[in-house]
This record gives structure tokens, C-alpha cells and sequence, in this order.
């Protein structure tokens, strides 16, 4: 099985105003992909894809805060330090040079540095660096380590503090070459019977579901051997906060989910089956959409439904409907508390997995595409027609092709599904999304 390296996350913490959402938009840009056909993705904006140089990393915005008082504003910052140690790989700590050093910043600071977890001290507003160099080392007293100086505003400094950022990644943690087992993410709204699955997988209380008000943990993997085989379980689980706002449990859940899609070859999402198919589960869904992961929706609490000859279909078409930007998943019908098809799941995992490796020929995939070019003549516009001259399959995980033609704008979406469809009829690939990357003659990269 091919190792993806997983990417690494980036979580940004601060007071209100010292500028998060600038540098948040100073670093996404307008890259920031926003999914037509994918319901409730990013368009809040909690998380980016950034490249710089040779790394892609994810940027998260642990949160807003409503500047109320400074108790409020302090409490705030400790959650949203809470959520960034749970999470991410690098955390960047953003100060305000124009405000200068603050009581809250100091004991976020201290939280940061017990931690362990790498913090870069970025001091934002700095618009010349020759006036305000004595302002900036103020923060050096926050102990943790160099302040980096930057304008998000005016786009000064972003390249050495993204140096800074990237130089932190643990390389041989990113690769995860030599593990070579599956991982598997266990994704899903809170109470669906996420740690409940893990729990009867193992056999044992692994996930400690605590009822204490205010308990987040890491997400928890855990080591499963099925058959023979050795699997990596990574649960989301452990937020039971009775007291917090629905905004802040659906950031919080989103930037949980992410994180652990992130490091993930196969996503189950579990969907309780007395609920039923919700918004929520299709944003959920997104995300592993969006970054190309396999995905088995486990329709959980299968045993706790009146049934007739009809339910699964119903259910089944319910799913579809909802969740119309991935029509690839495959769907299981399961029950934790009674074991209930489990074995099945796993069957449906290895064979996800085979499929996000695949591998077809040139030859094979050219073939497909000009029998299809033939069934349904590609669009044209202002009677110049689109021209498919090549197609070849460039990489997996998730199994992605290159189609040559000689205008990239007469390519329509839809002609790209109708080309995707035929490839899946013949291939399959059940469970894993297909990219397609169109390309015009002659253009390189």
C-alpha cells in the first residue's frame, strides 16, 4: 500500500484584533476552495490549505472571541490554546505590537510553553521594523523563545515566519513511511456512537467517554488487529461540553474532524440511524471529500429501527440525497451495542483501500475515454469543440488523472463527471473520490 505523508496542521491562537483573520486571508488568499456542489464548506473559513515551498500544511482558526471583558477574553484564549495543543502540529501564537504585551497574553503564554508543542511568537502590525524593533522585544519576556515580526495587513514578514512555521515540522512524524498499517478515521456528530464502535471493535473500554463538563482530549488512536490484520483507529470522541454554545461545539467538532481526516487513509463517518442523514453530517462529510479520502458512511443504531422490506432502500436513497457530492461512498448498516455487521465494515475498509491505490494503465484509461467521447460528443462553444488528445493516471490516494485537451474552458464539470462515471463503471473504485486535473497541450505542470 502507497504511504501518503500526512500534512501537517497549523493552528493560530490570539486575543480579538491583534489581526488572526488577516494573516488568515493574507496566507489563503482567495485559493480558499470553496466546493459548489459541497454543502458547508469553508465557507466559515476555519480552515486553509497553504503551500509554501515544498510543504502544504492546513492553517486552522481556533475561533472567534466576542471581546466582552477580560476575564471572558482570557477564558476564551485558554479554549482556543486548548483546541491548538489538541491539534495542531505547530501552534502560531499572534500578538499586537500596537498593543504591546498583555496580562492574557502572558498566561496564554504560559499555558503554550507547558504544552511542549512548538509555538511561534508572531508580533503582528509591525509596519517598519527600524521604528518599532524596541517594541518587538518586549515579547521576548513571554519565554517563548524569538518574536517573529510581521504586517499581515501589508504582507511584510509572512515569508520568514512561514520559515519559521515549516522548519518546526517533525519530518520523521509527517512520513509515516515505515508504518505501513491502514489508518482509519472514525468521524461523526457528537453522541452517534463513535468511541461505542471503537469500544466493541476492541473489546474493551478503550475511549473513556467522560460525562465531566469541559473535558476535551486528543483525539485517541488506537491499535486494532482484525484477521490478522493490524489497523490504526483514530477517534474523534471526548467532547461532552454540556455548557458551550452550538457555534463553538460545531468549530470545535470541524477542527477535530480535520485534524484527524488529515492523517487518515479511509474515513468512516457514523450517522445515527434513529436521527437520520442531517446538515451536520454532510458538512462532516466534506471535509473528507474535499481532501480526497476514501469514505464508508456506518449508519449506526441499525438495531434500534422498525424495519419492513423497504427501510434500507429508504435510508439508503435519504443518504444519497443528501449527501449528492459523493455518490461513491459505500454505505454499511451496522450496530455497535450489538455487534452487528462489524465484520462487514472491515471487509469494506480493505477493500477502500485497495480501491484509493489503484492503479490503471494509460492504454486502459485512453480507451475508456475515447469510447466515451464517442457515446457523448464533448461540448463545444461559439462552434470551437472540445478535443480530448490524452489521458493518464498520475498518482493515487485518490486516484488521480491528467486529461490533455485543447481548451481548458470548454472542459464543463459536467463532461468531467460524465468521464468520471465511465471510468468507475469499469473500474469501480467504490469508496474513493477520482480528482481530474485538465490540462491544455503544451502547458507545463
Amino acid at each position: 500500500m502507497e504511504k501518503s505523508s500526512k500534512k501537517p496542521i497549523v493552528a493560530v491562537v490570539g486575543r480579538p484584533n491583534v489581526g488572526k483573520s488577516t494573516l488568515f486571508n493574507a496566507l489563503a488568499g482567495e485559493r480558499i476552495s470553496i466546493v459548489k456542489d459541497t454543502p458547508g464548506i469553508t465557507r466559515d473559513r476555519i480552515y486553509a490549505d497553504i503551500n509554501w515551498l515544498n510543504w502544504n500544511f492546513t492553517l486552522i482558526d481556533t475561533g472567534g472571541i466576542e471581546p466582552d471583558s477580560k476575564d471572558i477574553i482570557l477564558s476564551q484564549m485558554r479554549e482556543q490554546a486548548e483546541i491548538a495543543i489538541a491539534t495542531a502540529d505547530v501552534i502560531i501564537f499572534m500578538v499586537d505590537v500596537k498593543q504591546g504585551l498583555v496580562d492574557a497574553d502572558a498566561k496564554v503564554a504560559d499555558m503554550l510553553r507547558r504544552s511542549r508543542k512548538p509555538v511561534v511568537l508572531v508580533v503582528n502590525k509591525v509596519d517598519s521594523f527600524a521604528k518599532l524593533e524596541a517594541d518587538v522585544y518586549e515579547f521576548y519576556n513571554l519565554g517563548i523563545g524569538d518574536p517573529v515580526p510581521i504586517s499581515a495587513t501589508n504582507r511584510l514578514g509572512l515569508g520568514e515566519m512561514l520559515d519559521v512555521v515549516t522548519g518546526l515540522f517533525n519530518k520523521e512524524q509527517l512520513s509515516d513511511a515505515e508504518d505501513e498499517r491502514p489508518r482509519v478515521a472514525i468521524v461523526g456528530k457528537p453522541n452517534v456512537g463513535k468511541s461505542s464502535i471503537i469500544n466493541k471493535i476492541t473489546g474493551e473500554n478503550r475511549v473513556i467517554v467522560s460525562e465531566i463538563a469541559g473535558t476535551t482530549r486528543d483525539a485517541i488512536d488506537t491499535e486494532v488487529v482484525h484477521d490478522g490484520k493490524e489497523y490504526v483507529f483514530i477517534d474523534t470522541a471526548g467532547l461532552r461540553r454540556k455548557n458551550k454554545i452550538k457555534e463553538e461545539l460545531e468549530r470545535f467538532m470541524i477542527i477535530r474532524t480535520v485534524s484527524a481526516v488529515e492523517r487518515a487513509d479511509v474515513v468512516v463517518l457514523v450517522i445515527d440511524a434513529v436521527e437520520g442523514v442531517t446538515e451536520q453530517d454532510a458538512k462532516i462529510a466534506g471535509i473528507a471529500h474535499e481532501r480526497g479520502k476514501g469514505i464508508i458512511i456506518a449508519v449506526n443504531k441499525w438495531d434500534a429501527i422498525e424495519k419492513d422490506d423497504k427501510t434500507i432502500y429508504r435510508f439508503t436513497e435519504k443518504v444519497r440525497n443528501t449527501l449528492s457530492f459523493m455518490t461513491y461512498a459505500e454505505i454499511v448498516f451496522i450496530s455497535a451495542v450489538t455487534g452487528q455487521r462489524l465484520n462487514k465494515l472491515f471487509e469494506t475498509i480493505d477493500m477502500v483501500i485497495e480501491n484509493q491505490s489503484l492503479r490503471i494503465s494509460t492504454g486502459v484509461v485512453n480507451e475508456i475515454v475515447m469510447e466515451a467521447t464517442a457515446l457523448q460528443q464533448p461540448p463545444s462553444d461559439k462552434g470551437k469543440r472540445l478535443k480530448i488528445f490524452y489521458t493518464t493516471q498520475v498518482g493515487v490516494k485518490p486516484p488521480t488523472f491528467v486529461v490533455f485537451v485543447n481548451d481548458k474552458e470548454l472542459m464543463h464539470f459536467s463532461y468531467v463527471r460524465y468521464l468520471e462515471n465511465k471510468i468507475r463503471e469499469t473500474f469501480g473504485f467504490k469508496g474513493t473520490p477520482l480528482k481530474f486535473i485538465i490540462r491544455e497541450k503544451g502547458e507545463k505542470n
